[in-house]
């Protein structure tokens, strides 16, 4: 199983657009708070998220929080300040795939802390980014072709 971690995400509709890619891919989802949302229940009826309850899903507090209930957790980093192509990570089974907020990315100290494992989508240099949910499901479909796929058709 991969887990796709959102790291403070602001937009609703990228987060929805991540648990269908978990959903059908059967990742494991993590938010990491501040949500610039709400995800309860009457929430997400009223979004018509009708694969909600296919997601697995675990919230988080705060960045610290997540950290240290997967101290032992295979990271990578998603960003456009990326060392290496994601193509020339070598993913493993239950390895976490972090992205960070639509409007800032990664907070540095993160992404010093673990600058051998960030990494990054190739564009074209005066490209700011791609969206965050198609930025998740590139690293994701990666991630699942190096595995072989595992448990999906």
């Amino acid at each position: 199983m991969l887990n796709i971690v959102l790291v403070e995400p602001e937009i609703p509709a990228n987060t929805g657009n991540i648990a269908r890619t978990c959903a059908v891919t059967h990742s494991r989802l993590h938010l990491v708070k501040p949500l610039g949302f709400d995800i309860s229940e009457k929430a997400v009826k009223r979004a018509g998220l009708d694969y909600w309850p296919m997601v697995d899903l675990v919230v988080y507090d705060c960045l610290q929080d997540f950290l240290d209930r997967n101290r032992d957790g295979d990271l990578w980093l998603a960003t456009t300040k990326g060392g290496r192509r994601y193509t020339e990570a070598a993913f493993r089974d239950g390895c976490f795939l972090l992205f960070g907020k639509e409007t800032a990315g990664l907070p540095d100290w993160l992404r010093a802390r673990y600058s051998d494992r960030c990494i990054r989508i190739p564009m074209r240099e005066d490209a700011r980014s791609l969206n965050l949910s198609n930025s998740a499901a590139i690293v994701c479909y990666e991630a699942l072709r190096q595995l072989n796929f595992p448990g999906l058709l």
